[in-house]
């Protein structure tokens, strides 16, 4: 079963926005990668207008997430995890902090700045997504335990209401949490799950959460916390899995 899907079209006009869009990952993987990820043949971006049907492509997967501050533990979980879909032959692209400083979402206004039209853009072409956050006060009340800036550019995704594949259908969806104790983390990760839901993705069978009581990573961003890399590396394989393996039937 070779036959896959070229790049993905657009008629919304988010595509052509795609060029320099976010941050391309090079920073430290997870210390192994994971066994079935790691051997999925991949080949170059195909070009054309139609169903390729010679060579794999390369699946797109957007890292979603992070908090204000740059050296926080969701972002570099985040940036493990992209860096070894990365070595294992994904292109990805990573909206942190700073690209997702975007205008209050406010959908009675059509205008749209150039960094918002870069995260529609990236998540109308991708093939997966990954989605971190903190957990803020045990994510009562709905989504109130994710982190504002990923709450806001998730509430952008409706604008990809008319796309072939609209908000995040058809696509798997990792989720971390990383919260000071597991109460917090746990409630955060199912209220991420219902938005998710809502969007119309797939989020993975497992769900990361991450406790920040105890240290995860070093003073240079490695990850070494053994149980937080296994959990890790398990995510990054169900994502890997099910976009090759849907890749197959869409």
């Amino acid at each position: 079963m070779g036959d896959t899907y070229g790049p993905f079209r657009s008629s919304t006009g988010y595509t052509e926005q795609v060029n320099g869009l976010g941050q391309r990952i090079g920073g430290e993987p997870i210390s192994s990668l994971p066994n079935r990820a790691a051997h999925r043949p991949v080949g170059p971006a195909p070009t054309g207008t139609g169903p390729v049907r010679t060579r794999r492509r390369r699946p797109m997967i957007v890292g979603i997430g992070g908090t204000t501050r740059t050296d926080s533990a969701t972002h570099r979980a985040l940036t493990a995890v992209l860096a070894t879909m990365a070595q294992a032959g994904a292109e990805t692209v990573l909206f942190g902090s700073a690209e997702l400083d975007l205008p209050m979402y406010t959908p009675e206004r059509p205008e749209r700045s150039a960094a918002t039209l870069r995260l529609l853009a990236a998540v109308e072409q991708a093939d997966a997504v990954v989605i971190a956050t903190p957990g803020y006060h045990g994510g009562m009340s709905g989504l109130v335990g994710m982190s504002g800036l990923v709450k806001n550019a998730l509430d952008y995704l409706e604008d990809l209401r008319g796309a072939p594949r609209p908000y995040l259908d058809g696509r798997a969806v990792g989720l971390i949490v990383c919260a000071q104790g597991t109460q917090a983390a746990v409630t955060t990760l199912d209220a991420l799950r219902s938005c998710v839901h809502a969007l119309r993705g797939w989020p993975t069978p497992l769900g990361v959460t991450l406790n920040t009581e105890e240290p995860l990573f070093d003073a240079h961003g490695r990850l070494i916390d053994p149980a937080a890399a296994a959990r890790l590396e398990t995510l990054v394989d169900q994502i890997m899995g099910f976009t090759y393996a849907w890749s197959q039937v869409i």
